[in-house]
């Protein structure tokens, strides 16, 4: 229970920090902005339905974790991993050919790390996990 209110916490701030930058910060309103926010709001998204079911799965009393998810969530991760090192490798070669300052790359980066992380999770979540 613990975990999906602060999954929903987590999701409010960075929404209000999503809502403070927009109306604080100098909008140009070009693709690279907008971008950045439908990439904020899908994984907002991800993490409410996620709190969803765990708070779906403790009202009906079920375990928080079982093995299952457990396995789905380990099999994600590590691909999940595996497909960030290549990212990063490729965000290093383009941050020579880009003139970007490095802290953009760096956000660019970590925010495709989460987008990363969640097609692996739900590629492993529709698709199985194999018994590797």
């Amino acid at each position: 229970m613990k975990k999906a209110i602060v999954i929903f916490m987590i999701g409010t701030l960075v929404l209000a920090g999503l809502a403070a930058w927009a109306l604080k910060g100098k909008i140009e309103g070009n693709a690279g902005e907008i971008a950045r926010a439908g990439v904020v709001f899908i994984l907002v998204g991800f993490a409410a339905a996620f709190g969803v079911s765990r708070l779906r799965s403790r009202r009906r009393g079920e375990p928080a974790e079982d093995e299952l998810s457990k396995r789905i969530m380990t099999r994600a991760t590590s691909l999940a991993y595996y497909v960030s090192l290549y990212m990063w490798l490729f965000v290093m070669y383009i941050g020579d050919k880009v003139s970007l300052p490095a802290h953009s790359l760096v956000g660019t980066g970590i925010a495709g790390m989460a987008v990363v992380f969640l097609f692996c999770w739900l590629g492993v979540r529709f698709f199985g996990t194999r018994n590797v």
